[in-house]
């Protein structure tokens, strides 16, 4: 992969939670020429990835992990504007609505998902952490959306996304909008399992999967 050895700096960085190299590194990125969207992929995202795992074994806490969020958001305000820029002039292809599922406050993934579908020319409406299923459906339904995507992290509310298309279903509105699910605890199997349109690994199969539904 051409970068490589920046991407792993700004990985090995993240990982390390050096604040001051994340940044350095992120802006050399941008002075080489490389593209906002690669630097996250490539090199923030998988140390976010690697802090994760570290925390689930107990190899880090709570303050750690707090930590890597804002270090992950300070690289973020520098490469924002330039990912908000390649945006600018493209004609929207579409409305989605995003948001967090009832009882999860994780946000990170999510953000990272927003800026990629929003780039890729869709108008994006953000309902935030801890969304209640009714919620979803009525900002679909006010902005006359075509996609709802719904994140989950972990295990214990995956069935908040499961909540939503029960409610979409009682309200007759289940052909309306297509339901996209994505983040850490989902599975293709569970997305099956629970009748969505979709399931993302990452933000980019999130950008092919919502162009593929608008298509």
């Amino acid at each position: 992969m051409e970068h490589s050895e920046h991407f792993d700096n700004l990985k090995n960085a993240m990982v390390a939670l050096e604040k001051d190299d994340v940044i350095s590194i992120t802006a050399e990125g941008l002075e080489v020429g490389i593209e906002p969207l690669e630097i996250i992929e490539n090199g923030l995202l998988p140390g976010l990835k690697t802090i994760g795992e570290m925390f689930e074994d107990e190899e880090i806490f709570l303050p750690e992990l707090m930590q890597s969020a804002q270090i992950f958001q300070g690289a973020m305000d520098l490469l924002q504007p330039k990912i908000q820029e390649m945006g600018t002039d493209v004609k929207k292809k579409g409305t989605v609505v995003i948001g967090t599922v009832k009882g999860d406050m994780h946000y990170i993934g999510k953000n990272i998902v927003k800026l990629l579908i929003e780039t890729s020319g869709f108008d994006v409406h953000d309902l935030g952490v801890d969304v209640d299923p009714f919620a979803f459906i009525v900002k679909a339904d006010e902005v006359n959306a075509d996609i709802i995507a719904l994140s989950a992290l972990l295990t214990t509310t995956l069935i908040g996304q499961k909540d939503v298309i029960e409610a979409l279903e009682g309200q007759g509105k289940r052909e309306k909008f297509k339901v996209l699910l994505g983040g850490g605890a989902v599975t293709k199997a569970w997305a099956d399992e629970i009748g969505a349109d979709g399931y993302a690994e990452n933000g980019y199969g999130a950008v092919k999967l919502v162009k593929s539904f608008i298509a």
